[in-house]
């Protein structure tokens, strides 16, 4: 597969800090987001220290027997340990934690792993689809019936979440193939993106944007220009 990639980062309008977080390999192997909460340096550190320890623990194993499944999963195991780590280290930053979502190509197969409710999306013909189950309250909450989705937009437990890095308790970490092929493009965003913009309004933006940095800053200005009451990060790659 060939790609086309970039991504963007943004405090939003409202926070003058930015606590969330991207990486993207420089060879097109992976593409992560965290979104960090936790207070002011607790978020962004929870969010750098998952990047990095994901990255970082991939480029180490890359080439190694390890099936892609199971290398994902210890990826995020890893970055849990490093975040809890840190905490012992500076107790002032205890109630730190973050979300993750990240996309990886390997062995010619993408996989995609994601804990809290940062998102993956893919867009294929006109077509926009949340590939991501986010791990949040509400989220439980619609697939029981108890909310629609237009509820749960403005219901005051929407950032409730229910899985993050940066717990002992965790026990979730979705990791799962997905099926790309040429002229599909994933879109991977924190919820400062969603909190602003409904999924109608996103696949607008990417299929008016054929470009995707044009795309990334279209998207970005959109959730601005609708609030933008949290930080804003999106990753978009093409499929070529």
């Amino acid at each position: 597969m060939i790609f086309r990639f970039t991504g963007r980062t943004d405090p939003g309008v409202v926070r003058s800090t930015n606590q969330d977080d991207f990486y993207i390999d420089p060879e097109g192997r992976f593409f992560i987001v965290a979104d960090g909460m936790g207070g002011h340096a607790g978020g962004q550190e929870a969010s750098r220290i998952a990047t990095t320890t994901i990255y970082q623990f991939l480029d180490k194993y890359w080439d190694s027997a390890e099936e892609s499944p199971k290398l994902l999963h210890q990826a995020f195991l890893d970055a849990n340990q490093a975040i809890l780590q840190d905490q012992y280290d500076h107790p002032e930053r205890s109630e730190m934690g973050t979300t993750a979502v990240m996309v990886m190509f390997r062995h010619d197969q993408p996989w995609y792993a994601h804990v809290g409710d940062s998102r993956l999306y893919r867009l294929r013909d006109s077509n926009l689809e949340q590939v991501t189950e986010d791990h949040t309250w509400v989220a439980r909450a619609i697939k029981a019936g108890e909310l629609t989705k237009e509820q749960s937009r403005v219901h005051p437990w929407r950032h409730v979440l229910s899985q993050c890095l940066g717990r002992k308790d965790i026990y979730q970490i979705d990791v799962q193939s997905i099926d790309l092929t040429v002229g599909d493009r994933i879109l991977l965003c924190s919820d400062g993106l969603t909190e602003e913009l409904t999924d109608s309004a996103i696949s607008s933006y990417l299929e008016s944007n054929s470009d995707c940095e044009q795309a990334a800053v279209a998207l970005i200005n959109g959730a601005k220009q609708n609030g933008g009451r949290d930080n804003i990060t999106v990753v978009i790659v093409a499929i070529e």
